[in-house]
C-alpha cells in the first residue's frame, strides 16, 4: 500500500526557519511529480510548491516565493520543503502529495492521487 509520511511540523516563532520531508513507502514515486499544499482552520486547501521528477522544474505559489524551496532525492523517495522567515499567515496543516503517472509539475490538487497524513505547523507572532 502506497504511502506519504510526512514530518517536521511544529510550532515556532515568526521569522523562524522549519524543513518539512515526506518519504514514500509502498511504492516508487521517484518518476512522479510531486507537491505541497496546506490547509488552515475554515479554509480550503491551497498550493504551495510543486517539483517535477527531476527537480528541474518547480514552482510556488506567490505567498511563499523567495522564503519556501522544495526540492527532492529520487534515491530516498523523499520531497522537502524548506520554509524560511515563517509568517503567522503561514499556520497550517501541511500536505504532500505524489502523482501516479504525470512527471511534470502542477499547482492542481487534482493532478495528484497519493497525499499524505499532514504534519501540522504553527507560527506565532
Amino acid at each position: 500500500q502506497a504511502q506519504l509520511v510526512e514530518s517536521g511540523g511544529g510550532s515556532v516563532q515568526a521569522g523562524d526557519s522549519l524543513r518539512l520531508s515526506c518519504a514514500a513507502s509502498g511504492r516508487r514515486f521517484s518518476t512522479s511529480a510531486k507537491g505541497w499544499f496546506r490547509q488552515a482552520p475554515g479554509k480550503e486547501r491551497e498550493f504551495v510548491a510543486a517539483i517535477s521528477w527531476s527537480g528541474g522544474n518547480t514552482d510556488y505559489a506567490d505567498s511563499v516565493k523567495g522564503r519556501f524551496t522544495i526540492s527532492r532525492v529520487n534515491a530516498q523517495d523523499t520531497v522537502y520543503l524548506q520554509m524560511n522567515s515563517l509568517k503567522p499567515e503561514d499556520t497550517a496543516v501541511y500536505y504532500c502529495a505524489a502523482s501516479r503517472a504525470y512527471s511534470g509539475y502542477s499547482r492542481h490538487t487534482d493532478a495528484f492521487e497519493y497525499w499524505g497524513q499532514g504534519t501540522q505547523v504553527t507560527v506565532s507572532s
